[in-house]
């Protein structure tokens, strides 16, 4: 199966996301996306993410090399999230081909996490609109090749249907 389970910040997605991929029996890695570096707040949700995961998931830490890092999991693979993931990325459009790829190609259950920027405030500056559009872009790109897309606010889950032409 593969999910793209989408939201706004703080709507409970990786955490819809985490019961996804503790369903299963099937080993579990997780594809961390997020530099912390000298971020203070980031590193704290970091590390709550980190601790209510269960200890036998297998943590990944990647950058450009995402769709190779999926293609060489098995079992559950959850990738949290695209929104990091793009915003370190220089040319996205080849990686994007790429992570269609391999998320298509994987034989193991594949959970994609994803903020939906779409709904927020306006972005001021050309680098805020144009990151805005490409994870837009991303995210419509990654839904074609999942079984299901499932849209989070305020911790509750509505499943969304595919477009009736395809």
């Amino acid at each position: 199966m593969k999910t793209l389970v989408l939201g706004g910040a703080r709507s409970g997605k990786s955490l819809v996301a985490e019961r996804l991929a503790s369903r299963g029996s099937a080993p579990v890695t997780y594809l961390a996306t997020v530099r912390v570096g000298d971020d203070v707040d980031l590193a704290a949700r970091v590390d709550e993410h980190q601790r209510r995961r269960p200890s036998d998931w297998a943590t990944v830490e990647c950058g450009d090399d995402l769709a190779a890092l999926l293609r060489s999991t098995s079992g559950t693979a959850l990738v949290d999230s695209l929104g990091p993931w793009l915003a370190d990325l220089t040319e996205w459009r080849e990686h994007a081909g790429a992570l269609c790829d391999a998320i298509v190609a994987r034989h193991g259950d594949t959970i994609i996490v994803s903020d939906e920027v779409g709904l927020s405030v306006h972005p001021e500056t050309r680098v805020g609109r144009e990151f805005r559009d490409a994870l837009g872009t991303l995210n419509q790109r990654i839904a074609t090749v999942c079984n299901d897309v499932l849209f989070v606010v305020a911790g509750r889950v509505i499943s969304l249907a595919k477009d009736r032409d395809e």
